[in-house]
């Protein structure tokens, strides 16, 4: 009895979230990030009753039974699926905050920038019914700015460029606000799409997205670098049928991942040719910002400097530029208030 008490508090704590199409991450005032999971569910296909979230749900994919559903509930950074992602909310703030409140928690949550009132609506609303006591909006760039550490309220230019699961987004931010992006639903998603069709093709050789994913992450590159990797590659024969394995070097993978690469880097110069004269200076003195899980990807800001002939950097942390951003939202009211956006919704 007395421990139930001890677990009781009357306001919920102030969190930041980061929902991505991959991850989701959240993060608590004054603790920091304290979660980081796989935006990713299992239900039993009859009643959807829930099995496994996050880690647990990720390790179920290609390894399920009929009666399983392994769902992703956001696709291209939006919500696609309201009730599942509302589970999967729900389950990650009750992780972050694993007490009873009388009063919901305050929220700040990132969108990407050319979300349509819909897609914000959706978000606000998950919000609310979960019981939250005041929801906040802010776009996902200006988010990667503030957490990046970027002057995002002087009259300057940053341009981030903010690469995740489902997609690529290019911002030029000035004054506490967006003046010009462009978004791709071209990604993390389909690197791992584009290594998959290429083992069928020129492999006969079946995998699926977890794979997929090891080898982007272990050799996969922008452009071929000075040293060649290798990996095993373990899946299925188209011929045979059984299991094979095969080796997969740097070189090649670099040649599949190209036309995602040339992707992103058209919209990043296209953003970059929208941009206003004045702007467009800061950015050649100050460079391009990369954020994202597939910033990481080896040898992409070289290869953008190498399109552009601009200064290109990584973010301090670029998987956590989004979220810590929103942390540092919770502890400036005053500036939240100048970047928050608040749709009018009709």
């Amino acid at each position: 009895m007395f421990r139930d008490i001890f677990k009781f508090k009357i306001w919920g704590d102030s969190l930041g979230i980061d929902l991505g199409t991959a991850n989701t991450l959240v993060c608590v005032k004054d603790k920091g990030v304290v979660l980081n999971m796989p935006s990713i569910l299992a239900l039993t296909r009859k009643n959807g009753k829930l099995i496994g979230i996050g880690e647990e749900a990720k390790k179920m994919v290609g390894k399920i039974p009929q009666n399983i559903l392994v769902v992703r509930p956001l696709q291209d950074g939006v919500i696609a699926d309201f009730d599942i992602t509302q589970k999967m909310v729900e389950y990650f703030i009750s992780q972050a905050q694993p007490y009873r409140r009388l009063i919901g928690p305050k929220l700040v949550m990132g969108v990407p920038a050319q979300a349509t009132k819909v897609e914000k609506k959706a978000v606000i609303d998950i919000g609310m019914q979960l019981g939250a006591r005041r929801v906040h909006l802010v776009t996902e760039p200006v988010a990667a700015v503030i957490g990046a550490g970027l002057p995002i309220s002087e009259p300057v230019g940053n341009m981030i460029v903010d690469i995740g699961g489902g997609t690529s987004e290019a911002a030029i931010t000035s004054l506490n606000g967006i003046v010009i992006s462009k978004c791709i639903r071209i990604a993390g998603d389909e690197m791992d799409q584009a290594i998959i069709q290429y083992l069928k093709e020129n492999y006969n050789l079946f995998i699926g997205e977890q794979m997929a994913e090891r080898i982007k992450i272990g050799i996969g590159c922008a452009s071929p670098g000075s040293r060649k990797k290798t990996m095993k590659v373990k899946g299925r024969s188209l011929i045979s049928g059984l299991p094979d394995e095969i080796k997969l070097n740097s070189e090649e993978l670099s040649r599949v991942l190209f036309p995602i690469v040339e992707a992103i880097c058209e919209m990043i110069e296209t953003t970059l040719e929208e941009s206003p004269p004045e702007l467009a200076g800061d950015i050649m003195e100050r460079g391009i910002f990369l954020t994202g899980g597939g910033a990481c990807l080896e040898g992409l800001d070289k290869y953008i400097f190498e399109r552009t002939h601009l200064p290109v950097k990584l973010t301090p942390d670029p998987l956590f530029s989004v979220v810590l951003g929103a942390e540092k939202l919770l502890d400036d009211g005053d500036l939240l208030s100048l970047v928050e956006i608040t749709p009018e919704f009709k």
